[in-house]
């Protein structure tokens, strides 16, 4: 008998394999269409703007394409003493496009970023270029400021030739290039990325564990009450979601300024004099103080949903095996409760590493975080190019701090219930 005549058929005479592949790939496509909504949503607000801050934090083709003639003529000048005439002259005319273009403050913007100075010459030049006569563009370019005689500032301009760049990154960690194409830090009384990046990471690391400790007697006590009590409970937790944050925020500034109702409280009992109230505002008490409230039901619930399916039984039972209350608690009760540690844990880090608005109103210059700093080149500087190396760089760091947690406690232990 023939191998065709052993083929079991479907009803239509199709190949009973034939047929079950057709059923199964109808079956992924329909799996794929019902997915296909939520990747594309995911795809147009996480997977493209990522995307586009990276371009943008590596792309430094502008400056290239300002000014095209003056690195063809730069490609042969080693960069230790001034340029030559051919330079200069090149530099002039994509000036000229540039000011015809209205670009020239655009290019200063972008100059001024490798090196200051950059704008006031610029501006200068402009001005004084309508008069240049042709030929001798050295001389001529020299004579309207003296900052053109210097050669750092041809040099900045050389270091911009790149179309890609890491210079952003290097620049998020108080490093650079200098002339000799080696990486330095910047001195020390200008390093102020690295002092920031340790500030968010202290104040999220004890954000975390103050929310930990408050939320941990709170979660248990909602899991251990009667259901009545603990559902009123639960809405004392969860009412802080119902107000705005602004509105959160501003009432801890009025609570924790100097002649609020905290310093008030102190001042009654005695803890302090009228005359020697704590500043407790624009300083990272502030941050502490408005953070930890503000981001203490995050804490709470995952807690609380692994509390509440924890056996009341399982303290009894390591009680009467002769363990004392404390000895049953941290033997039976407490590993348990681990999944939902490490979740809120997680989740609160995680938010109080990318805080903003809190840090920025109640902090003031000692609670000022990353991301203040992220926020202020995207409104003020308008250096949008360090400011999403900024912010790839603290994803980057919360994907590594995930990464440990994964390799330390693992992700499968984080439960939410």
């Amino acid at each position: 008998m023939s191998s065709e005549t052993n083929k079991i058929l479907t009803t239509d005479g199709i190949p009973l394999e034939v047929s079950l592949k057709r059923s199964e790939r109808k079956n992924k496509i329909k799996a794929f269409l019902l997915v296909a909504p939520l990747l594309l949503f995911l795809i147009i607000t996480y997977i493209f703007p990522i995307g586009s801050m990276l371009t943008r934090s590596i792309d430094d083709k502008m400056v290239t394409e300002m000014l095209p003639k003056t690195y063809k003529a730069m490609e042969t000048w080693d960069g230790k003493e001034l340029p030559s005439e051919e330079v200069f002259e090149a530099f002039y005319f994509d000036f000229q496009n540039l000011v015809e273009e209205k670009r020239e403050g655009k290019l200063s913007t972008q100059l001024n970023y490798t090196k200051n100075g950059f704008k006031s010459i610029i501006k200068k030049l402009r001005r004084k270029s309508k008069s240049f006569e042709e030929g001798n563009y050295k001389e001529q370019i020299m004579a309207v400021h003296k900052r053109w005689a210097n050669v750092e500032y041809w040099q900045a301009i050389q270091r911009r030739a790149p179309a890609y760049t890491a210079q952003k990154y290097l620049k998020g960690m108080d490093m650079y290039k200098n002339e000799s194409g080696e990486i330095v830090s910047v001195s020390e009384d200008r390093r102020i990325h690295r002092v920031l990046w340790l500030r968010t990471l202290e104040i999220a690391f004890f954000v975390t564990l103050f929310c930990f400790l408050m939320a941990y007697p709170i979660a248990h006590l909602l899991a251990t009450l009667p259901m009545k009590y603990s559902n009123l409970l639960m809405i004392c937790v969860l009412l802080p979601f119902w107000t705005s944050l602004l509105v959160r925020t501003a009432s801890w500034m009025i609570l924790l300024q100097q002649q609020g109702m905290v310093n008030d409280f102190f001042v009654w009992i005695g803890l302090v004099g009228d005359d020697s109230r704590p500043e407790m505002m624009f300083n990272k008490t502030g941050s502490y103080v408005a953070m930890t409230q503000i981001l203490l039901p995050f804490m709470v619930l995952p807690l609380y949903s692994v509390m509440k399916t924890i056996s009341p039984s399982l303290m009894r039972a390591g009680k009467s095996l002769g363990g004392t209350p404390l000895v049953a608690f941290w033997k039976v009760y407490f590993p348990l409760t681990i999944p939902g540690i490490g979740a809120g844990c997680l989740l609160v880090f995680i938010l109080a590493i990318g805080y903003y608005i809190t840090p920025a109103l109640v902090g003031g210059a000692s609670g000022t975080l990353i991301s203040n700093q992220i926020a202020f080149h995207m409104k003020s500087t308008l250096d949008w190019s360090f400011a999403s190396a900024m912010g790839l760089m603290l994803l980057t760091g919360v994907l590594a701090i995930y990464w440990v947690y994964n390799k330390i406690v693992g992700v499968d232990n984080i439960k939410l219930g």
